[in-house]
Formats: structure tokens, C-alpha cells, sequence
């Protein structure tokens, strides 16, 4: 897994690891998401900053655990939506602490089409300050808060949704994409009829 952060003159760093006092600040909507890289459900890498590169909004969904009830869900629905979402330009992307070969198992048993990223030591999880650790009978248990992050083409937060609710989610994160869209050619228009 490889992490790494953008620096104000849009530089790429290599982050330091995350447990070093230097912990990059979580991300806020208006800033920069923090750029990484994460196997897929095939081991093949996902890398973030390639996909924006691409010119492509990006939707970060982080889940608990694949083949919870829930998380089955809320995959299920971004799959129903993916034709949609590509007709938007927006990949979907969710992410957990399951191993690639669970991912696999997960996307073949329910069929679903969007990527699976396994963050197996939750580094990216924590970069993104949804990885959980609390105790329970004496024993630290860490788990993931159900957290989605839209992210624009030019690689800012757009928007962050915390403690969803998997029911009807993806149609919810559909229209904060289509908006995204409106305001962006509302832009365009408005730039192009300046400089005519």
C-alpha cells in the first residue's frame, strides 16, 4: 500500500507512515483528498490520483466488512447504479479491511461491479479518519465508520457523508454527482461566454 499526500504547489509526497507524529490532517470538503493506492478484489492496484488524472469524480465508500447484511446492500445498490454513475464520469470505489481474495468471493457470490479495495492494516482508512478502535471487554476491537467521500475530477473533497444509511444511499450519493456536474457546466458556460 502505498500513501501519499499533495503538497500546496500540487506536488505528490510520499507520506511518512502513518504512525509517525506527522499524521497528515483529515480531509475536510473544499481540500484535497489524500492520495493513495490500494489492491484491488483482483490484486490488481487502484491508484487514486490516476483515476483523476482520467478526468473522472471519484466515489470513496468505506465499509465495515463484505457479506454483512448492510455493507451486501449498500454494494448491491452502487452495482444497480453503475451504468449511471459511468454516464456521469464518476467511478465507485469501496473499501474495507477484507483481504482481496474476500473482496473476490463477495463480488462473484452477490455480482457486483464496483471495485473493492482491501486496506488489510486500514492506513488509508485512517488517513481518511474512518478507522474506528475502541474497548470492548478489555480487548481493543477497530472496525470502519460507514462513510462515503465524493471527490471532483480535480482531485477535491466535494463532499463527506458519515454514519450512513446503506438504504437508498446511492441514489442519494447519484444526485450530489449529478449536481456536481450541473455546477460544473454552469461553470464552463459562464467561463466560455467571458472570453467570446
Amino acid at each position: 500500500m502505498h500513501v501519499s499526500s499533495q503538497h500546496a504547489s500540487g506536488r505528490v509526497l510520499k507520506a511518512a507512515r502513518l504512525e509517525s507524529p506527522t499524521t497528515p490532517a483529515l480531509p475536510c470538503e473544499g481540500q484535497p483528498a489524500p492520495l493513495f493506492t490500494l489492491p484491488d478484489a483482483d490484486m490488481e492496484m487502484f491508484d487514486l490520483a490516476a483515476v483523476l488524472g482520467a478526468n473522472h469524480h471519484v466515489v470513496l465508500y468505506f465499509y465495515p466488512r463484505d457479506n454483512t447484511p448492510s455493507c451486501t446492500r449498500q454494494a448491491i445498490d452502487f452495482s444497480d447504479h453503475d451504468v449511471d454513475f459511468e454516464k456521469e464520469k464518476c467511478v465507485v470505489v469501496g473499501i474495507s479491511p477484507d483481504d482481496c481474495l474476500t473482496h473476490a468471493d463477495f463480488r462473484d457470490e452477490h455480482g457486483l461491479s464496483v471495485e473493492l479495495l482491501s486496506d488489510e492494516e486500514g492506513e488509508v482508512c485512517k488517513l481518511y479518519g474512518v478507522w474506528l478502535a475502541a474497548p470492548v471487554d478489555g480487548v481493543v476491537k477497530r472496525s470502519v465508520r460507514r462513510s462515503t467521500f465524493i471527490i471532483s475530477s480535480d482531485g477535491v473533497v466535494r463532499h463527506i457523508l458519515h454514519d450512513v444509511n446503506p438504504r437508498g444511499h446511492a441514489a442519494e450519493v447519484f444526485q450530489l454527482i449529478k449536481q456536481l456536474n450541473s455546477r460544473n457546466s454552469n461553470g464552463n458556460r459562464q467561463e466560455h461566454g467571458r472570453h467570446t
